[in-house]
């Protein structure tokens, strides 16, 4: 498995906004339609990377715990499904429902919307303030699949959210998340 980080877009940047299908509900879903005034996090995800496989259990314990403090979250994944057909919709909707993910899972089929937030792998996290602007991009936690299988416990990304919920300063000193690069179309 290659090991990419992420682009760390600048933190203020206003949370570029999008119109994806969500492959579970069948609506289509905008930034607008998920957006928290608290706060909104934008995951990029996919169904077969082994770095958010490692992780799913602890993202659907954090968001299930901050969505009940009026965090909004939504998860998007933005792969190549003909290289790669295992994230094509139909099977991001199969994927969402036996993980248990309690937010949409949106499809960026044309992959603008991944370029716009310059997301470079899967796990990549954004977390935007009631302004949309972003605090926070960069890792759940330190833990990762053979290169440091520490407990996962989404320490980065929950010490984000609770600065924005308690009206704090995020920590600006962020570190970058890690995993499968985004499968780009050629």
């Amino acid at each position: 498995m290659a090991y990419t980080e992420s682009n760390m877009l600048p933190l203020g940047t206003k949370a570029p906004d999008f119109y994806l299908p969500d492959t579970v509900s069948g609506r289509m879903l905008g930034l607008k339609d998920i957006a928290s005034p608290k706060a909104t996090v934008i995951l990029f995800l996919c169904n077969h990377c082994p770095y958010v496989l490692y992780v799913n259990a602890e993202i659907v314990r954090l968001v299930s715990e901050y969505q009940a403090r009026g965090v909004a979250f939504a998860g998007i994944s933005s792969n190549d499904a003909s290289a790669y057909p295992e994230d094509a919709p139909g099977k991001m909707a199969a994927h969402a429902l036996e993980i248990g993910y309690p937010f949409p899972y949106l499809y960026d089929e044309t992959q603008e919307v991944a370029r716009a937030y310059d997301a470079a792998c899967t796990p990549d996290f954004y977390v935007f303030d009631g302004a949309l602007r972003l605090v926070y991009r960069g890792q759940l936690d330190s833990s990762r699949p053979k290169r440091n299988p520490g407990p996962v416990t989404g320490e980065d990304l929950r010490a984000a959210l609770d600065a924005v919920l308690s009206g704090q300063p995020v920590n600006p000193v962020q570190r970058p998340s890690g995993g499968c690069n985004i499968k780009w179309k050629s």
